[in-house]
């Protein structure tokens, strides 16, 4: 969309192809909510009350110096959300390591993409979501979708998978039937957590069927013997018998990729959501190598970003190792270079912090942090383990909460305060495909709301910084960006507003005024210093936590058409609350009828950790070992009360996607 005068006027815009979902079409409604936040509360013998902003800022302000003063500066964490845009990402790392000086900031991305990160990383030596435009999906004969549902999470996605999918040539890998894999020519159904183990059968399979690019890897790529070694001892009839997907499917999956003049390799958070995401990521890389398809015009690997801004929401420095531009926070050349920028010494920037989880699994020990300030994400609902993370977060001495509405998280905190929605605030967002959006303001804020940088100057300032460290208008603080992110493998140097305005489609990097951006990387060379991919060897080691007795069943998680992660918005648009308004769990109809169970009923889903209640819903195609639930709702109906905390040992990534639970009518278990 574009400003003209008072009026929003459409343009075309090639990613979504002018489509909308439901989330989309309604989230207008959002912005004349009753449920919209309007002034700062503060808590007062125990319940939140309405205050000023200078009192609510001012109280902020001085929790935060008495607590680094008795504790140190580690003593206050800061955690952000894939949401922000890039402004906001960047100013908010800054002020962390600044205004601060903690090392204690993470995000939820790391939730998110982090897992598809690191495999990219080590693989290509740049992560970006997508290094070719959306729009080069449609003229792909053969597509593999590993563990993502775009008929629902971004329906308008679909459209640039026509031609596969017309052509006989779409690939789904889900446990579940859901409405893409009804779409695809083939759907792959593994058991959770053995999407590695798959991903070594098809490349087995190519490799059997001679249809294996070896030109390719040894012109372009290294490692490939190291990688073959273990890959070797995957044969499909082994596979098959890990995942439950037929030898004979692992074969037709290796020759559609193969015979396709165009394909790619897709991955989402079904296959990164794991202890073991980065490997598996790597496995899914690894057969995109194997088939000359990475770097090559038409053909390729990509991750599907899940956030508003979750590629840009990760380059600018909300990660705990990271500094902007994608740079790392251990490098020291990147420490000078940004330290430069903001004009601070480098000895005094802190080093790497913890990372998401284990941030918030610290707060209020004893070498853990003893304040909170979260803006932009609802952790008690999406966090794993998530009464852990409750019980975590009533320990701290202070917490502040910038939010639109009253969240879960915001609910517990000290402090809330409400700040300025999508259409209300100018920013920048970078998509799927690496490219950076200007999203310039619609309308006027709602009287006692702020925007987010106005908050982080206004307390900026208050914990002694000079006012022009911190500016509070979004196209400075871009402008301060470009220069920190100079040089660095997101380099946003050559992006400005003017040219964002003048209608420029700028893919980073793009590292002088002239230059016209990088929508296709890799095209000549990959981001390593030798220019070479890297195949890596991995292998399968399957799930953290296996079902047993006590708990046979497996449960996995994920999204719905209606609803948006936690949901703390979703859930308060009355045309989406009103199609599913609670959390529901799929279930084969013969593991419904053995657990005393049938559609409709009342259910409690439980781990080692907690228990969800939910209504029971009897899906013909759902696995018998396996129950699903939406992770969008709160109190008893979290999903995340039954998921595992065991970490990814590169990305930290959670082990969302699969653990052990049992399956029970209410009245039995409750």
């Amino acid at each position: 969309m574009r400003m003209t005068g008072s009026r929003v006027a459409p343009r075309e815009f090639p990613t979504s192809g002018g489509g909308l979902c439901q989330k989309g079409w309604t989230a207008g409604s959002l912005l004349t909510s009753p449920h919209r936040l309007t002034t700062p509360l503060v808590r007062v013998a125990g319940e939140l009350r309405p205050a000023s902003w200078d009192a609510a800022l001012d109280l902020v302000a001085r929790r935060i110096t008495e607590l680094q003063t008795e504790h140190g500066p580690d003593a206050v964490a800061v955690f952000g959300g894939g949401g922000l845009t890039n402004e906001k990402a960047y100013l908010l790392g800054k002020f962390a390591r600044v205004a601060l000086g903690t090392s204690q900031i993470d995000y939820n991305g790391r939730f998110c993409m982090s897992s598809a990160a690191a495999a990219g990383l080590r693989a290509f030596g740049v992560d970006r979501g997508l290094p070719f435009p959306v729009t080069d999906l449609a003229g792909a004969g053969a597509v593999l979708l590993a563990g993502s549902n775009p008929a629902e999470t971004m329906p308008p996605f679909l459209q640039h998978l026509a031609r596969a999918r017309e052509g006989g040539g779409l690939i789904v890998v889900d446990p579940r039937r859901t409405p893409t894999a009804e779409q695809a020519t083939l759907h792959l159904q593994p058991a959770p957590g053995t999407d590695l183990a798959l991903a070594l059968g098809i490349l087995h399979a190519a490799r059997a069927g001679g249809l294996l690019c070896a030109d390719y890897s040894a012109k372009r790529t290294n490692g490939f013997d190291a990688a073959w070694r273990i890959a070797a001892g995957w044969w499909p009839e082994r596979v098959e018998r890990i995942t439950g997907v037929s030898a004979a499917d692992q074969h037709a999956a290796a020759r559609l990729l193969a015979g396709a003049e165009h394909a790619y390799v897709l991955t989402g958070r079904g296959t990164e959501q794991h202890a073991s995401g980065t490997d598996t990521v790597s496995a899914w890389i690894n057969l995109a190598l194997g088939l000359g398809l990475p770097g090559r015009a038409g053909s390729g690997y990509g991750c599907l970003t899940g956030q508003g801004n979750g590629q840009g929401g990760r380059e600018h420095g909300q990660k705990a190792d990271q500094l902007p531009g994608y740079r790392r926070i251990d490098d020291p050349a990147a420490r000078a270079h940004v330290a430069g920028v903001w004009g601070v010494t480098p000895e005094s920037l802190p080093g790497p912090g913890r990372s998401a989880y284990e941030l918030l699994d610290a707060l209020g020990t004893e070498s853990g942090p003893r304040g909170l300030l979260v803006f932009g994400s609802n952790v008690v609902v999406s966090a794993p383990n998530a009464r852990r993370v409750a019980d975590r977060l009533s320990t701290v001495d202070f917490m502040m909460v910038a939010d639109v509405v009253l969240s879960e998280t915001a609910a517990q905190a000290d402090v809330v305060l409400p700040v300025a929605q999508w259409a209300e605030e100018d920013g920048t967002l970078t998509n799927l495909e690496g490219r950076i959006l200007l999203r310039q303001r619609a309308l006027p804020a709602p009287a006692g709301v702020r925007d987010d940088l106005a908050v982080l100057h206004e307390l900026a300032v208050r914990l002694g910084q000079p006012p022009q460290r911190f500016p509070a208008d979004a196209e400075r603080v871009f402008e301060e960006l470009r220069r920190a992110s100079a040089g660095g493998p997101a380099d946003y140097a050559g992006v400005s507003y003017p040219r964002l305005r003048s209608g420029a489609a700028l893919h980073w990097p793009v590292p002088a005024d002239d230059h016209p951006g990088t929508p296709r990387m890799f095209l000549d060379r990959f981001g390593h210093p030798d220019g070479r991919a890297r195949f890596v060897p991995v292998d399968h080691r399957g799930p953290a936590e296996l079902p047993d007795a006590e708990f046979p069943l497996q449960a996995t998680t994920g999204r719905v058409l209606q609803h948006y992660q936690s949901g703390a918005q979703t859930r308060r648009v009355a045309e989406l609350a009103a199609v599913v308004g609670e959390v529901f769990v799929e279930v084969h109809p013969d593991t419904a009828r053995r657990a005393g169970l049938a559609d409709g009923d009342g259910a409690v889903v439980t781990s080692r950790r907690g228990a969800v209640h939910a209504r029971v819903r009897t899906v013909e195609s759902m696995r018998p070992d396996l129950v699903f639930l939406p992770f969008h709702f709160p109190d008893d109906q979290r999903a995340n009360l039954i998921t595992h905390a065991a970490l990814d040992p590169i990305s930290r990534m959670p082990e969302f996607k699969v653990c052990a639970v049992a399956i029970a009518p209410e009245e039995v278990r409750s």
